[in-house]
């Protein structure tokens, strides 16, 4: 009979993200045939989606369509948990599809878009049998449509980690990517000062009425120091008081009066943002795991 060591259990829990017992036992079946036990793992990991619905799903990529002519498109975020899965072209295909899927039929939620057919099932039967072939959870995060007032753009960088979808009025072509890229780089929380959130502001004046009162100067000179501080947090998060990234020279909004073009809307979105990461620990849980076995 194959030994089966801790090392072995790790590195095929670490390829394979299924549960420790679970690793051992399938490395057992397998006498011990690392190939073998993970084929084995992903067979049953295929008839347990419900499980892999419990796992984290902190990376995945972003996919925008927009129709051919530039008016209507859609931004999507698919999640899955590990950036090997994030590459499968089979991943990429279903992030693709459910793109349009919004563009097209204009899901007011998740729920209605997993209701949709796409290719004869619904999405989310689509969705699980992905999960099945793959082992992994699958999550659609969110997604966003725009109905262009003028021409829609879009970006996707880093692998699909960042992407862009913006609708711009006037200029041209060009000017819809630079402007699609700038938003990818510089990460605005809004178009204008009057779209940031109220309570964005206020924390972050409060933050600057602390640092100001630690000067010593006079309440008139700490005022003017504090609202000088809450004006340049609002140039660097609205798209259009940002330094155009080809021209720092040049704030957006300038380089959009000089085009005679306007940005209408935008959507950024970064995969896993906000989505608190799982961090393993193997020799905590070989511990638990031997409690419950005495």
């Amino acid at each position: 009979m194959t030994d089966i060591t801790a090392s072995m259990v790790k590195e095929l829990r670490e390829k394979t993200d299924a549960p420790m017992m679970e690793c051992k036992k399938a490395l057992a079946e397998a006498r011990g045939d690392m190939g073998k036990a993970e084929e084995i793992l992903r067979i049953k990991l295929g008839n347990k989606a419900s499980r892999a619905a419990a796992r984290v799903t902190a990376e995945g990529i972003v996919a925008t369509h927009i129709a051919e002519d530039g008016k209507v498109g859609a931004i999507v975020e698919l999640n899955c948990e590990t950036d090997f899965v994030a590459k499968n072209e089979e991943f990429r295909a279903f992030a693709a599809a459910i793109a349009q899927l919004v563009a097209v039929h204009d899901p007011q939620n998740v729920s209605a878009l997993s209701a949709l057919n796409l290719q004869g099932a619904s999405v989310e039967d689509a969705r699980k049998a992905l999960i099945g072939k793959i082992g992994e959870n699958v999550q659609i995060r969110r997604f966003a449509r725009i109905a262009a007032h003028g021409r829609l753009a879009s970006y996707i960088h880093g692998g699909a980690k960042i992407g862009v979808l913006i609708d711009v009025a006037g200029g041209d072509e060009a000017l819809g990517k630079d402007l699609a890229m700038h938003v990818a780089a510089a990460k605005p929380l809004a178009m204008s000062a009057t779209d940031v959130p109220a309570a964005t502001v206020q924390k972050e004046r409060e933050i600057a009425a602390a640092k100001a009162a630690e000067s010593g100067k006079p309440t008139n000179i700490v005022e003017k120091m504090v609202e000088g501080a809450v004006q340049k947090f609002l140039k660097e998060v609205t798209l259009l008081g940002q330094p155009f990234v080809k021209n720092d020279k040049q704030s957006v909004e300038q380089l959009l009066k000089s085009k005679g073009a306007s940005v209408r809307n935008f959507a950024l979105f970064v995969v896993g943002e906000g989505i608190a990461k799982k961090k393993d620990d193997f020799v905590s849980e070989v511990m638990a795991q031997a409690s419950q076995a005495v």
